[in-house]
């Protein structure tokens, strides 16, 4: 395999070596937490069913915002989780047991690949509806609507909150207000996934922005977050789980029976990871530090888009490239066909998977050109 283009491949993947460039700021950020957690000589102890109540608090505020109403009046219960993945899975439970309306989770078409099992394997049915365009290489907003207003009521929705993976295709903020709008006259149970808040945009509120909207417009959601992307702790497992009810009683109920589904699953969370994120949110001054590098990974990003698809206007192509600087986060629909992914592959060794997708965290200024010279060569 070319040294040029092994970080293309997607299917075979390193992860920490596709993101130890993009991280090592975040890396050397959460070494500084764990020497403040270290200097406190703090115990192993279990922590409780529900988490480190000082991460599951700065958790949603990050989420919803720290004045957000939902928070004063405490009506969200939030609890830690192993990762998104974790999160879902919980939610997915919680949903199987619980919810009043059909086991009916309907998914952008496409959604992430683990949405599938996670809801399949907790006992809900799956759905879908459409999202992605392939014509345009953008969101279906049409067909979103379209569906969207079909799904019978009181079934629940899977909303990316940011950085639709696997397309890095996102809703406009007036799209997200129709789409609000029309699941809210559907009467819908709202899931939103967050694994990317602050490394689509580089700005935590702006990638929060669907989530808060759809809050204050009285929708009572589900929210999964992951704290693995925009604070580059991968292998510490850390997310969280939050239900908005309609008041702090019915969350106290919410709470118990979350705690019930987690006890017999892994009893309670690691600690470690949770003791990082909640010592990076509530400092100050490392709160600050990143806020900027998740800013920088984030641009850096967009720049290594934008370069691709200059890249390949320098190459002669004629086509239209635009859709690779309007996507937005780590994943981007190139638009490739099967038969072209596989000719990149054989001609130029670089490697994705075969609807096309390549993880722009892969993309470097030392490298652009060559993907660049290698799209226009299978697509001319």
């Amino acid at each position: 395999m070319s040294t040029k283009s092994w970080i293309f491949d997607v299917q075979r993947r390193d992860y920490q070596s596709r993101n130890s460039f993009l991280h090592i700021f975040i890396w050397t950020l959460s070494f500084q937490a764990e020497a403040i957690i270290s200097s406190k000589q703090m115990d192993k102890e279990y922590l409780g069913i529900g988490g480190l109540g000082e991460f599951t608090k700065s958790c949603a505020q990050l989420a919803f915002g720290n004045d957000a109403e939902v928070l004063k009046s405490g009506r969200n219960i939030t609890v830690q989780t192993i990762s998104g993945t974790g999160s879902l899975r919980i939610g997915g439970n919680f949903l199987s047991r619980f919810h009043g309306g059909p086991r009916d989770v309907y998914l952008p078409k496409p959604s992430w690949g683990n949405h599938t099992p996670i809801f399949k394997d907790a006992g809900m049915q799956l759905k879908g509806y459409r999202y992605y365009d392939p014509s345009t290489c953008g969101f279906d907003f049409t067909g979103a609507l379209d569906d969207i207003s079909k799904i019978p009521e009181q079934s629940v929705i899977m909303l990316h909150a940011c950085a639709h993976n696997p397309t890095g295709v996102d809703p406009r903020p007036e799209q997200w207000k129709e789409i609000s709008d029309i699941v809210k006259k559907r009467n819908l149970l709202v899931f939103f996934d967050m694994a990317y808040q602050g490394f689509a945009s580089g700005d935590i509120d702006r990638d929060a922005w669907a989530v808060r909207y759809f809050v204050e417009q009285g929708h009572n959601i589900l929210l999964s977050q992951s704290f693995a992307k925009n604070m580059g702790l991968y292998g510490e497992r850390v997310g969280g789980f939050t239900v908005v009810c309609k008041d702090a009683e019915e969350a106290k109920r919410v709470e118990s029976q979350l705690k019930i589904l987690i006890r017999p699953i892994y009893s309670n969370p690691p600690m470690n990871g949770a003791r990082i994120a909640a010592t990076i949110l509530n400092t100050p001054d490392l709160y600050s530090v990143w806020l900027g590098e998740v800013k920088e990974m984030a641009e850096r990003i967009i720049r290594m888009r934008e370069e691709l698809a200059a890249g390949l206007k320098k190459e002669g192509s004629s086509k239209n490239w635009q859709h690779v600087i309007d996507q937005i986060g780590m994943f981007c629909f190139t638009g490739l066909k099967p038969d072209q992914v596989e000719r990149l592959t054989k001609e130029f060794s670089v490697y994705m998977t075969k609807d096309g997708r390549i993880s722009m965290a892969g993309v470097t200024s030392g490298n652009v050109g060559y993907l660049a010279q290698g799209i226009h060569a299978v697509t001319k």
